[in-house]
């Protein structure tokens, strides 16, 4: 038995209740029996997990939602949510609004256009009672301290639990899914027959990713018991997986000067994509999608090693993903972590609303939210068709109408006209018609634009500046804010003709397809970047100079450093699908009846203490190792963390006995 061992069999646990100098923050209770990491790539020990009948995907969005599903026997055929109601004339297969409506009495009322119609009818005096929310998902991108008790506030300014509200949304598609798919399959259809798939942003942080988990949770969706029906999907590389199956006829390449489908693209980035949008729309009537079981024409223009970048414009966050082929099978590879921020389509609505505290007065505008919440979201419904027709080359002003309230409220409010506060604001490209709307100029709207769009491009700008972003083939433009012209012609100008850009013709609905294709094979995305550094607190023999002096602690003669972080995996390590990172450790103390095993995590690549700041305790594994009798022998407990999924799993064994337990990692404790 080597020094180490016998030294190791040594330390016991009731070390922390008489600390000699070390004042620990945690008792970790073992001691490293294996010095080196061992990595494994057992697949076989990832569960494929029992078999679904059907696969959903929810892409729930910060300004729309929808849903699309998959029968696993007919893999091909992807259908789109039918027809909501309520929804805007002449489109047939689009996104519903995320918006929701809450009765006085706090229940759950509507979703979608129908939440919309309904609160927009309400008399101001009873809209006041009602609880209205939309654009919330952003919340838990920029809430700092993100946990279960989390508020939202709606319209009429009062709180609510973000749990709830994301509960309700989630138990929403679940019944409109199952509804339809009941009234497809002629009979009750089971939700234990589903695999449900959410997508989220990828630069969301590990709490926002659990929060979207424990919210299906309380919906109803998936039981905790059965965790595994619920994969959590991150937006671009679900937009990675659907691009892979694109064909030509399926999308605009803006990078090239050929003719395709009949028409220049160098004419105008906007005339591809109304063709495009055309196309589309004479397919609306069918909600299904054929995706040929064929790697499609551009993709394998692509050869091993290739990097192309996936950028994700949503409403509420765009994502930079830059992703590697590996072949034969053209799996996917993340190259580089996923970057981005809340450059989204709705800062475009913060700069609108910024020129209507311009032009009205900030107090005004603040007053009128409150005091006429279904007046104000008639006014952004009417902003965002507007903002639809924003375009580089425009030049007729465009007109918004201003709800007749609006324009009643400011008299009351200031004593004077809507048409004074134009006349007397300096704000000249917005001018008043006498038909009661605002009219404002190409040029004022694309300013609106700007702020959002120049994020993007800064973001992409030092994202081409990475050395693991060089000799990109192609960069895909998905989401719904990739149908601005002026956000592509954006990225043209910046790009110069260094990448090809491809856009899918419906790509308000790439991310959903992708989805529900990463739902039927989850493995195709075989290596990802570990946004986090993990690992476990033990204890390790002190070493003079290497261990700070406050770490000592003397136990029967032996100076032992507490708090030491044992690193599993480290942040923006490249991980395999399903790679296990196994660790073994030896109880303190030979007569120790329960193990207790704390899991740590921080944003820093490199950790040796887990009491240094910004890393948290994220997990807790206990090990009941009573009723063996095998005191004389060293207790070898494995600790195993696996990586590579969308989310993480750890678990011990006590390899005497084979007795297992298996943590949930919390990150929205505190």
């Amino acid at each position: 038995m080597s020094e180490k061992d016998t030294a190791t069999d040594k330390i016991l646990t009731d070390a922390m209740a008489n600390p000699s100098p070390a004042k620990s923050i945690g008792d970790p209770g073992i001691t490293p029996l294996s010095p080196s990491h061992i990595q494994q790539n057992d697949s076989d020990q990832v569960q494929s997990g029992p078999s679904f009948v059907v696969v959903v995907a929810i892409d729930f969005g910060t300004t729309s939602s929808g849903y699309a599903y998959a029968f696993t026997k007919e893999p091909e055929c992807i259908h789109t949510m039918r027809r909501w109601e309520g929804g805007d004339p002449g489109v047939s297969n689009q996104k519903t609004p995320t918006t929701i409506l809450l009765t006085p009495d706090r229940k759950f009322h509507s979703f979608g256009y129908a939440a919309r119609d309904f609160y927009h009818d309400l008399d101001p005096s009873e809209s006041k009672q009602w609880l209205y929310l939309e654009k919330f998902k952003m919340k838990l991108h920029t809430t700092p301290n993100l946990s279960i008790n989390t508020d939202l506030h709606a319209a009429n300014g009062k709180r609510v639990k973000a749990l709830d509200i994301f509960a309700y949304a989630l138990a929403f598609f679940k019944e409109q899914a199952l509804k339809e798919l009941s009234d497809q399959t002629g009979g009750d259809f089971d939700n234990n027959d589903v695999r449900w798939v959410i997508t989220v942003p990828a630069i969301w942080k590990m709490p926002a990713k659990q929060f979207m988990r424990e919210a299906a949770y309380k919906s109803g969706l998936v039981s905790r018991e059965t965790p595994e029906q619920l994969i959590i999907a991150l937006e671009p590389e679900a937009a990675s997986i659907y691009c892979r199956k694109l064909r030509l006829h399926q999308m605009v390449d803006l990078g090239t000067s050929t003719t395709q489908n009949g028409f220049n693209s160098n004419d105008n980035a906007g005339s591809g994509v109304s063709q495009a949008k055309e196309h589309v729309r004479r397919n609306r009537q069918s909600r299904t999608f054929l995706v040929e079981n064929v790697i499609g024409e551009l993709w394998s223009e692509l050869e091993e090693g290739d990097r192309y970048v996936v950028v994700d414009c949503g409403g509420g966050t765009v994502d930079l993903t830059v992703h590697q082929i590996r072949l034969p099978e053209g799996h996917l590879k993340e190259l580089y972590k996923a970057s981005g921020g809340p450059y989204g389509s709705i800062g475009i609505d913060y700069e609108f609303e910024k020129l209507l505290s311009r032009i009205f007065g900030q107090d005004f505008i603040d007053q009128f939210k409150i005091k006429r919440p279904a007046a104000w979201v008639d006014l952004m419904i009417a902003f965002e068709s507007r903002k639809r027709a924003a375009a580089p080359d425009r030049t007729n002003p465009l007109n918004i109408n201003l709800p007749f309230s609006f324009i009643d409220y400011y008299k009351k409010f200031r004593g004077h006209s809507v048409e004074h506060a134009l006349r007397k604001s300096n704000v000249d490209f917005v001018k008043w018609s006498s038909q009661g709307m605002l009219r404002m100029s190409p040029d004022a709207m694309n300013s609106l634009f700007k702020p959002t769009i120049d994020h993007i491009i800064q973001h992409l700008t030092e994202l081409f500046e990475k050395p693991e972003v060089c000799d990109i083939k192609f960069l895909f433009l998905v989401g719904g804010f990739a149908e601005s012209p002026l956000l592509q012609q954006a990225v043209q100008n910046m790009l110069q003709g260094r990448c090809r850009i491809i856009i899918p013709h419906d790509v308000g609905l790439t991310i959903l397809k992708g989805a529900v294709l990463f739902g039927l094979d989850p493995s195709v995305i075989k290596v990802r970047r570990s946004p986090l550094t993990y690992g476990v607190g033990v204890l390790n023999r002190f070493v003079e100079g290497k261990h700070p002096p406050e770490k000592l602690l003397v136990k029967d003669g032996t100076r032992w450093c507490t708090d030491v972080f044992d690193t599993f995996i480290a942040a923006d390590q490249s991980v395999a699908l399903g790679e296990l990172v196994k660790r073994s450790y030896t109880p303190a103390k030979p007569s120790q009846q329960v193990i207790v095993i704390h899991i740590y995590c921080s944003e820093k690549e490199s950790v040796s203490f887990i009491s240094e700041p910004g890393v948290r305790k994220c997990g807790t594994l206990r090990l009941d190792v009573s009723g063996t009798e095998s005191t004389a022998q060293r207790r070898e407990i494995q600790t195993l963390m696996q990586f590579g999924d969308t989310e993480i799993r750890a678990m011990a064994v006590d390899v005497s006995t084979g007795r297992t337990v298996k943590a949930g990692i919390d990150f929205l404790s505190h």
